[in-house]
């Protein structure tokens, strides 16, 4: 099977076209998404068309099998990508009846393999507190780094929003700062008054050495003037981790996981740490229940008499 383009034939694009313009613009979802459902229908069209198909009427529920059946071929998908190409299709061919551009579902038969979802692996209430208190000194840089440790750990932010927060969504003083998470969804998060105060230094002692004349309004700022990127980001965090000591695999991630997880063991409700952390469903959010358990179970080992 030949290398595929990233633009599917072309007596099937205007279809794609349509439903990602619906995707994005009326269901909202983020333009990785859109990116990615666009391409893996692509991908499926040009299948579809090695198989005959003129157009997206003509598709026939064996033959969206057997592109199903491609995808665990030579090529070896990891389950994820699997699950996500079938997700795509499935809600593209509902979209094709929602628009009566055809009568049947030729996605019936689709069924996705089961995701194994990975526990995470949270920090430690002390190995939070030396990775956050691991930038010393008040030069520009420590005072920019202990405030995007404190911010991720104190409101649980996604590495893409920390990297797009603009100062304007700043709320210090009410102790809150609004969020614009995927889909475009906004949402309004505490920080605790740590974190506060290490954002109000940053951007008041730090961060006015840093801005240049092509400075934007981003909170945090490389030294050349311009935003940090999801990649400078990850390197502090991963550069501050290893200077603090700790052997865990930390990134942005691991400190989100880690928020919702304290949060829980001490009693936060679930569908407020659902609220904060932004997602779309309740069942995202209930796998730190799964992590909570494990320390109890942990706990329960480590201290009680009769844990032999």
């Amino acid at each position: 099977m030949p290398t595929l383009p990233s633009r599917a034939p072309g007596i099937f694009v205007g279809e794609i076209e349509s439903f990602l313009s619906h995707i994005s613009l009326e269901r909202g979802l983020s333009t990785h998404t859109v990116s990615g459902y666009g391409r893996d229908l692509a991908q499926a069209a040009w299948f579809l068309a090695q198989l005959g198909c003129s157009d997206w009427r003509a598709v026939s529920v064996s033959q969206a099998t057997a592109w199903a059946h491609s995808l665990s071929g030579k090529k070896k998908y990891a389950i994820t990508s699997v699950a996500r190409k079938l997700t795509a299709m499935r809600v593209f061919a509902r979209y094709l009846i929602q628009e009566k551009y055809r009568d049947s579902d030729f996605t019936s038969l689709l069924s996705a393999p089961k995701v194994t979802r990975r526990i995470p692996s949270p920090l430690t209430v002390d190995e939070v507190a030396r990775l956050i208190t691991a930038p010393t000194g008040n030069d520009s840089v420590s005072l920019r780094d202990r405030a995007l440790l404190e911010i991720f750990y104190s409101s649980g932010l996604r590495v893409s929003e920390v990297a797009d927060l603009s100062l304007h969504q700043l709320m210090l003083e009410q102790g809150l700062i609004r969020v614009l998470g995927k889909g475009s969804k906004e949402r309004v998060v505490p920080t605790g008054r740590k974190a506060a105060d290490a954002l109000d230094r940053w951007t008041h002692e730090g961060r006015p050495r840093f801005v240049t004349k092509h400075t934007r309004s981003h909170v945090f700022l490389n030294q050349r003037g311009g935003s940090l990127s999801r990649v400078g980001l990850w390197t502090i965090v991963k550069y501050y981790a290893q200077r603090a000591g700790i052997t865990k695999n930390v990134t942005p991630h691991t400190l989100r996981h880690s928020f919702a997880t304290h949060l829980l063991s001490q009693g936060a409700d679930l569908r407020a740490i659902q609220e904060m952390l932004g997602h779309t469903s309740i069942s995202t959010t209930q796998i730190y229940t799964s992590v909570d358990a494990r320390l109890v179970v942990s706990h329960h080992r480590r201290y009680h008499p009769r844990r032999a």
